[in-house]
């Protein structure tokens, strides 16, 4: 809500000033119990996990004057710890579209092997959300961002009724879209011929490459990936490659292909928790674009926070870090080296505001919230 205040000006007169609204942040995802297992370390169990990464790093990473609002379902064996987490990684955090399910928390096994590989067991697992849940919270909603968790956060039709609603920027990391689920848990990559679909109901997107692999694999309408992606709603895909950096994608004008940037990564410790890292480094690289900056600049970012996350167990230890290495409440630290790449918005650069709570005139790429036509295939 905006607020009011009244002042008083000279000769005894009062006016109403009215105050700026203040932000909100929807973040679509699922809280997880981790179980995590390392070649050579003792067991860790009951490590908070999943959208928590995601929450500790918009705390971090949004300018002044967000709120940052969960929208996450926890099992109801769960629901008072879990309630508990989402406070910590946050301190500006509103939990009134928390929800409590019927069914066992999501719980994950997580077993590293080498080079970061790992397989993953779920046991549990609370509902997903509907459209029409969605769709009702989004007026109150600046900007969504939506991570995939689980895989079960929106079904096909939930996406395409936001994608067709929102009025605001959206952003999906994809990544559990990606993993089947066996009937003992084992969850395995899989070819996921919808994710195309699923990539076109949002403004960014984001998935590892070994997730942007599958998604290849899955366009079998000679299609390039890149292009059958940025075809309905989207106008950027990121595909992350952990210590190479990322790659960005951005739409052009549907007669050429995709404009691609490669940004590399800061210089990362060569062994650590990776646990994370994907929902850290889209968190970062979001809230960087939210607050005006290139895409290239945003991925320098979210890569030198990514690698931050090496050197923390879970999210409550990774928050503790970051929350030391800000310099001041209102300041986003500098992770990394500043980029000297050129931004994907053929526009010219906005220019800083003063105020962070100002508007600011809209990039491109977050600008494009206005729906396509939907492509028939």
């Amino acid at each position: 809500m905006t607020g009011v205040r009244t002042t008083r000006e000279s000769g005894g007169a009062t006016r109403e000033a009215r105050a700026a609204p203040r932000k909100r942040l929807g973040v679509l995802g699922t809280l997880v119990l981790d179980s995590v297992h390392r070649p050579g370390e003792a067991q860790v169990k009951g490590l908070w996990g999943g959208v928590a990464y995601s929450l500790a790093a918009f705390d971090h990473a949004l300018p002044a004057g967000w709120t940052i609002v969960p929208l996450v379902k926890l099992g109801a064996d769960l629901a008072e710890s879990g309630a508990r987490c989402l406070r910590s990684v946050s301190r500006r955090i509103d939990l009134d579209c928390v929800r409590t399910a019927g069914e066992r928390n999501n719980r994950v096994e997580l077993r590293y092997c080498a080079a970061g590989r790992r397989t993953e067991r779920l046991r549990g697992g609370v509902p997903g959300w509907s459209g029409d849940e969605v769709v009702e919270l989004l007026p109150s909603l600046t900007a969504l961002y939506v991570n995939f968790v689980s895989g079960l956060e929106l079904d096909l039709d939930g996406a395409r009724r936001l994608g067709k609603a929102a009025r605001v920027p959206v952003y999906a990391d994809l990544h559990s879209l990606f993993l089947d689920v066996e009937s003992d848990g084992s969850r395995s990559p899989r070819p996921f011929p919808e994710a195309a679909d699923f990539a076109a109901c949002f403004d960014c997107v984001q998935m590892n490459e070994d997730e942007f692999a599958l998604f290849q694999s899955g366009c079998c309408d000679g299609v390039a990936a890149p292009d059958r992606a940025l075809r309905g709603r989207a106008a950027l895909l990121a595909v992350t490659r952990g210590p190479e950096g990322a790659d960005l994608f951005a739409a052009t004008n549907g007669r050429t292909a995709p404009e691609r940037t490669h940004v590399s990564s800061s210089p990362a410790r060569d062994s650590g928790d990776p646990t994370g890292c994907g929902d850290v480094w889209g968190a970062v690289f979001f809230a960087r674009l939210l607050a005006g900056a290139s895409p290239p600049e945003a991925a320098v970012q979210a890569n030198a926070a990514a690698a931050a996350n090496l050197e923390c167990s879970g999210p409550l230890e990774l928050h503790a870090a970051l929350v030391r290495r800000r310099p001041a409440p209102a300041a986003m630290p500098a992770l990394g080296a500043p980029v000297a790449a050129a931004s994907l918005d053929p526009s010219p650069a906005d220019p800083p505001a003063a105020d962070p709570l100002a508007p600011q005139p809209p990039r491109a790429f977050l600008a494009k919230t206005v729906r396509r036509p939907e492509v028939r295939r």
